[in-house]
């Protein structure tokens, strides 16, 4: 509100809520940092879970921090921002580093706080943060291991699936994720969506297997059809099998009841043609993306060919990649060399429901995980265990570069940082030896989740660093120890994108001195308010 003349001028609507310099970045600091412990407790090997309840009751049991972010109804806008650091994560690596990066970015925040403090403006300590972010990658890329073999690809994802409720069964489950990534993979690049990973409770974890093929979780459309085919000759079809309406709106007058008849025999004769000409195709496998009629379910049964109607077109898309067959629109077209094949068609009762099994493809391009478990929320986080664990082999087999676990890297970066400090002139040097500190928070945090005391363990870490960038901390007997030689290995990706987004959220929430929110634009006023009272209102 301005006075102009006595008569006062509204600039913001009424309600509006404004938080205005030095509180706008404290809110803004406090909401980042509790944000960051929310999720703490998850990170490494020996990390708690968290039990998710929704408004409906559904309940979700993870350490996973970018679900634990996606569940949580989170109502401040500068925490909302920490959650897109971990959905950038997720979206960049496959779900692996999303705590870390979150925890990181809280740390930046937290350590900016006593710089403000100091009266330091916040956007020196934003360039501070860049230079020290750009710094660390050249830092990151000189510590990086280039040996990517099969043997490292299974230590990347048992590493990522360490603590996931995939313990007992983590090395089989590694070499069926590295088979899976390493089966897909095309001149370098892995498209992850050609990994279908189907779930099924009511078994234990070793009996995930690995399907050279795809699952379709459904059954065939008619109990005539042929339950098991051999040598499989598959056709695609992306219309529906069915009497075709007219596409105009039209009448059809019937006066005599022979009419009557000879139309019903008109109808039975063209589903009748369709049916043929899939058949003299040679298909003896059906599936179709929209649906099949009961007369054509019928006709298909007497051909013998095995009919599953309304497949998703993701599924219709991977069974053209696991099988080679062309995906045919108009029936009419359907042709020999249209048609996939499989070594194997069958219809087999998992845990209480028919799917269709399409194995034994010659050079599948498209294969299923099929994730076993004992209960629902048990094969729940083996599967965000096994995505994640897809998602960094396919980010290793991408760059051929991986980096020693266990807070190795960042106990590395943040050392060298620490040296590039002293070399900078100008309150900068404050930010970047902050932001070197910051980093030590993952170490840190790894020692506090399994016991251990962090600054014993901090303080081992940095002596053994003088010797060897690959020493990191073994949280299961305390020790300090060459991650390199222990097997415990990360993609280098994940630490990459994991520095850039913190550092840039943690930059960007630090330059903001003013938050209007508008009735209902969801920022409580929190002045004065005690991060334990916030927390309450983050979750």
């Amino acid at each position: 509100m301005a006075q102009g003349q006595g008569q006062p001028i509204l600039v913001l609507p009424e309600g509006t809520n404004r938080i205005l310099g030095r509180d706008a970045q404290r809110n803004n600091i406090l909401a980042g940092k509790v944000l960051a412990e929310t999720v703490r407790t998850t990170l490494g090997p020996k990390g708690m879970d968290k039990m998710l309840v929704d408004g409906l009751g559904d309940i979700v049991v993870t350490n996973d921090g970018v679900t634990i972010l996606k569940e949580m109804d989170i109502e401040h806008p500068a925490a909302k921002m920490l959650v897109e650091v971990a959905k950038t994560q997720e979206d960049e690596v496959g779900g692996d580093g999303t705590t870390t990066a979150v925890i990181i970015a809280g740390e930046l925040l937290k350590k900016s706080e006593s710089l403000l403090d100091m009266d330091i403006h916040p956007t020196i300590i934003a360039m501070g943060y860049r230079q020290a972010a750009e710094k660390a990658q050249e830092i990151l890329e000189d510590i990086c291991i280039d040996d990517v073999g099969k043997d490292t690809l299974v230590k990347v994802a048992m590493t990522a699936m360490t603590g996931k409720g995939t313990e007992k069964a983590r090395k089989p489950l590694a070499k069926l994720v590295v088979d899976a990534v390493q089966q897909v993979a095309e001149d370098g690049e892995v498209e992850t969506d050609h990994i279908k990973i189907e779930k099924k409770e009511g078994a234990t974890v070793d009996e995930s297997a690995l399907v050279q093929g795809v699952i379709i979780d459904k059954e065939r459309v008619h109990p005539g059809m042929p339950k098991n085919l051999t040598d499989a000759k598959i056709a695609l079809i992306n219309s529906p099998i069915e009497v075709k309406e007219t596409e105009m709106d039209a009448e059809i007058s019937i006066t005599d009841p022979t009419q009557m008849q000879a139309f019903i025999e008109q109808e039975e004769t063209m589903v009748k043609d369709m049916v043929a000409k899939i058949a003299s195709s040679g298909a003896d496998v059906l599936f179709a993306q929209k649906g099949i009629d009961d007369l054509a379910q019928h006709y298909l049964a007497k051909e013998g060919i095995m009919a599953v109607r309304r497949v998703k077109k993701s599924d219709i898309e991977k069974l053209a990649k696991a099988t080679g067959a062309t995906v045919v629109s108009n029936i009419d077209d359907l042709a020999a060399e249209d048609l996939g094949s499989a070594g194997e068609v069958t219809e087999k009762k998992i845990s209480g429901e028919d799917m269709i099994f399409v194995e034994k493809c010659k050079e599948a391009k498209a294969v299923t995980l099929l994730v076993r478990g004992s209960t629902k929320h048990i094969v729940d986080e083996i599967q965000r265990a096994v995505e994640d664990a897809i998602g960094v082999v396919a980010a290793t087999v991408e760059d051929g570069k991986v980096v020693a676990g266990g807070g190795a890297p960042e106990i590395e970066m943040a050392k060298k940082l620490k040296d590039y400090a002293d070399s900078i002139s100008g309150r900068e040097q404050l930010a970047v030896t902050a932001f070197a500190e910051s980093l030590e928070v993952v170490p840190k945090t790894l020692a506090e989740n399994a016991g251990l005391d962090s600054i014993d363990s901090l303080v081992d870490l940095r002596a053994s660093h003088e010797s060897s960038p690959y020493m990191g901390l073994d949280v299961f007997d305390g020790k300090v120890t060459d991650m390199k030689e222990a097997g415990v290995i990360e993609p280098k990706r994940v630490k990459k994108q994991a520095i850039q987004s913190a550092s840039e959220a943690a930059e960007m929430i630090l330059r903001i001195d003013d938050v209007i929110a508008s009735v209902g634009g969801g920022a409580p006023d929190m002045d004065g308010m005690d991060p334990a009272a916030m927390g309450g209102m983050l979750l």
